[in-house]
C-alpha cells in the first residue's frame, strides 16, 4: 500500500499545529512499513533540470498567488485549467540540492516527493467559484491520499481521507477570521465526498456528526501521537538548566509557560489576567505568532504612560518564534505549561508537556480532558479567578507538581506512536478491503455484461 500526504502546512516557514500532525503522520505511516510521498504546491518548472532546484527556493520563501480579476485572460485561463485535472511533478530527491535544512518541513518521503504548482490556491478559489474539487494525478499511482486539512481537492485513483482536527470557525465563529460561508461549504462538501473522515478526537467527532450527521459512519478517531527528539529527552536536567539559564536567563523550573498561537481561542487574554492578580515572583513565558485578534488578547501588555499595571510587566516576558528544538527544552525546563484553551480539537501542547515530565494547566472542555485525564490541572477558562486558583496552586505545591509530573507521563504513553500506528493501520486495512470488494464487483459486473 502506498501513502501519500499534503504539504500544504509542511511547506509554510513557521510550524503550525497542523504541520506538527503532517511530519508526525507521515513518521507513522513509515514506522508501519508503508512507503509514503508528499505531495506540494509549490512553484517548480517543467524542466527537469531545474525542477528540483526550483522547488527548494520556494520551499525556502512564502508564496501566495494573486486572484485574478474577474472575466480577465488570467481569470479565464484559471478556469479553464481547474476543470482539467492538473498532473503533479515528481522532485528529485537523489542530493544534489542540499536539502537538510529543511528537514523539519519535508519528512522522509520514500514513495515519492512531488508538487503541482499553486494547486492549493488555485483549488480553493475554484470550489469558491463553482462548488467543485479539482483532481490531482501523479505519475505513479497511490492507493491512500491522506490530506492533513480539508482541502477541495481529490487525488485520481486512491482512496482521499481527511483529517479534520477541529471546526473552529462553526464553534467560535467569533473566534477566527475564516469566511464562515465558505467554510460550512466546504466541510460539508469535504463530509460528503470522503472516503473516510479523520479525526484527533472524540470531542472533535462529536462536533463534526453535530454539524453533519450524514457522514457519521465516515468519521474516525485515530487520536494523534507527537514524537520528541530523543536528543531533548535523554539531556541531562544541568544541562537544560544551564541552557535555559544561558539562552533566556530564567530559573529552571521557575517559571510558567504558555505556547501557541496569539488567537482568541488560546485564551491569553484571560490567562494574563490571571497571572497579573496572582503578584508572583515566578515569571509567565509567552511563546507565539500573533494571529488575529491578537491585539485583543495582549491588551493587558500594552506599555505605555497611561496603563497603571506597567510595573508588573517585568515578569512577563512574550517570544514570537522558537526552533522545535529550543521550544522543547523551555516546556521541559518550566514549573508548568499553563494552556487555558476555550476549544481545542486535540491540545498538542498538553500532550508534549506530559511527555517532557512537565505539570500541565488546562481547560475543562472540549477534547483537553481526554488528552489530560487524570494528569493535569483544570479550571474553567471562561473565570479568570479559577486560572489564578490554578497558577496559585501549582505556584506553591511542589507535592502537587511532582505528583502531576510522574502522572503525565504515564497518560502520554496513551498516545504513544505505537497505538497511532494500530489505529492508522486498521483505518488504512480497512479502505483497501473495501477498494478490494469494489474493484472484485467491478469486475464481475462487466464480465457479466459480456456475458
Amino acid at each position: 500500500m502506498r501513502v501519500l500526504i499534503d504539504g500544504f502546512n509542511l511547506a509554510l516557514p513557521q510550524g503550525t499545529g497542523v504541520a506538527t500532525y503532517g511530519y508526525q503522520l507521515a513518521g507513522a505511516i513509515k514506522g508501519m512499513g508503508l512507503p509514503v510521498g508528499g505531495l506540494y504546491g509549490l512553484r517548480a518548472p517543467f524542466n527537469p533540470k531545474l525542477r528540483d532546484i526550483m522547488f527548494y527556493e520556494s520551499l525556502g520563501r512564502e508564496h501566495q498567488t494573486r486572484t485574478p480579476r474577474p472575466l480577465s485572460p488570467n481569470w479565464v485561463r484559471e478556469m479553464t485549467l481547474m476543470l482539467r485535472d492538473r498532473r503533479a511533478r515528481a522532485i528529485s530527491q537523489d542530493g544534489r540540492v542540499l536539502a537538510r535544512q529543511f528537514a523539519h518541513r519535508l519528512p522522509e518521503f520514500d514513495a515519492g516527493l512531488y508538487t503541482a504548482p499553486d494547486i492549493f490556491d488555485l483549488a480553493g478559489r475554484n470550489f469558491a467559484r463553482l462548488g467543485l474539487f479539482s483532481n490531482v494525478c501523479l505519475p505513479e499511482p497511490a492507493d491512500v491520499m491522506h490530506w492533513t486539512y480539508p482541502l477541495p481537492l481529490k487525488l485520481r485513483g486512491a482512496a482521499n481521507l481527511y483529517t479534520m482536527h477541529d471546526l473552529v470557525p462553526l464553534k467560535l465563529p467569533y473566534a477566527s477570521a475564516d469566511r464562515k460561508r465558505y467554510y460550512y461549504k466546504l466541510m460539508r462538501a469535504v463530509a460528503r465526498r470522503a472516503d473516510r473522515i479523520v479525526t484527533v478526537s472524540e470531542s472533535s467527532r462529536r462536533d463534526i456528526i453535530e454539524f453533519f450527521p450524514f457522514a457519521e459512519r465516515k468519521i474516525v478517531n485515530t487520536y494523534q501521537a507527537v514524537r520528541v527528539p530523543d536528543a531533548v529527552l535523554q539531556e541531562s536536567d544541568d544541562d537544560v538548566a544551564a541552557a535555559i539559564r544561558s539562552i533566556f536567563n530564567l530559573p529552571f523550573r521557575g517559571y510558567f509557560l504558555f505556547y501557541g498561537a496569539i488567537e482568541p481561542k488560546k485564551n491569553v487574554n484571560r490567562l494574563i489576567e490571571a497571572y497579573l492578580a496572582l503578584a508572583t515572583r515566578t515569571p509567565l513565558v509567552i511563546v507565539g505568532r500573533r494571529s488575529w485578534g491578537a491585539d485583543a488578547e495582549l491588551r493587558l501588555l500594552q506599555r505605555d504612560e497611561i496603563q497603571p499595571l506597567k510595573a508588573t510587566f517585568k515578569n512577563i516576558r512574550r517570544i514570537d518564534y522558537l526552533p522545535r528544538a529550543l521550544l522543547m527544552r523551555l516546556i521541559r525546563g518550566a514549573k508548568a505549561v499553563t494552556f487555558p484553551s476555550i476549544y481545542e480539537g486535540f491540545g498538542l501542547p498538553v500532550l508534549e508537556s506530559m511527555m517532557l515530565g512537565t505539570p500541565v494547566l488546562t481547560s475543562n472542555v472540549s477534547s483537553l480532558p481526554e488528552v489530560g485525564g487524570d494528569a493535569a490541572l483544570y479550571v474553567d477558562p471562561y473565570d479568570p479567578r479559577s486560572i489564578r486558583t490554578g497558577l496559585a496552586q501549582l505556584d506553591s505545591d511542589a507535592e502537587l507538581r511532582a505528583t502531576l509530573s510522574a502522572a503525565g507521563r504515564v497518560q502520554a504513553e496513551r498516545f504513544s506512536q505505537a497505538r497511532y500506528q494500530e489505529r492508522l493501520g486498521r483505518l488504512y486495512d480497512e479502505l483497501a478491503q473495501e477498494r478490494a470488494i469494489a474493484r472484485f464487483t467491478a469486475a464481475r459486473g462487466s464480465d457479466h455484461a459480456h456475458a
